[in-house]
């Protein structure tokens, strides 16, 4: 098998980790990864549930009076977070994609060209066969033949 000369990536660029192998990247796709989850959500929705109702019931305690300026401050924060880390994610996920697609593409292309020389070498053992076979047919014939011949003899004796 020859190498081919367009191959410039890694053998194994499907394995690795979307963000990078280093604390950050790990972090990062940890976080992104969290966003989606159930678990996120509902904590979230507790959080501004819990954000409003203490600062609409307790007069005392009221650090962000309706329109709740500061949770939006705080949506606002998160979104301005979120959605790069997200967009960063899907990015690295279309490259991992790309590399697990060349990879199978390659692993394809390996077995096509196995099953071709595969395929050689089997036409050249039934060619073998059928040679076999048509010697086998030959003998058998020569060996009828030399029977009919000894009978004859036999018999005539």
């Amino acid at each position: 098998m020859s190498e081919n000369p367009l191959r410039f990536h890694e053998p194994h660029a499907h394995l690795a980790s979307p963000f990078g192998g280093d604390t950050f990247g790990r972090r990062a796709e940890a976080f992104a990864r969290f966003f989606g989850t159930p678990k996120f959500l509902v904590g979230q929705s507790l959080i501004v549930v819990a954000w409003i109702a203490v600062n609409a019931a307790a007069a005392a305690l009221r650090w962000d009076p309706y329109p709740f300026i500061l949770l939006n401050l705080a949506f606002s924060t998160q979104a301005a977070y979120a959605a790069p880390l997200i967009l960063l994610a899907q990015t690295r996920q279309a490259d991992r994609d790309k590399a697990l697609n060349d990879a199978d593409a390659r692993h394809r292309e390996d077995l096509s060209s196995r099953s071709l020389e595969q395929g050689r070498q089997l036409e050249q053992l039934l060619e073998s066969n059928t040679k076999l076979t048509e010697q086998t047919r030959k003998l058998a014939e020569h060996v009828d033949t030399l029977t009919d011949q000894i009978h004859k003899q036999v018999v005539r004796a």
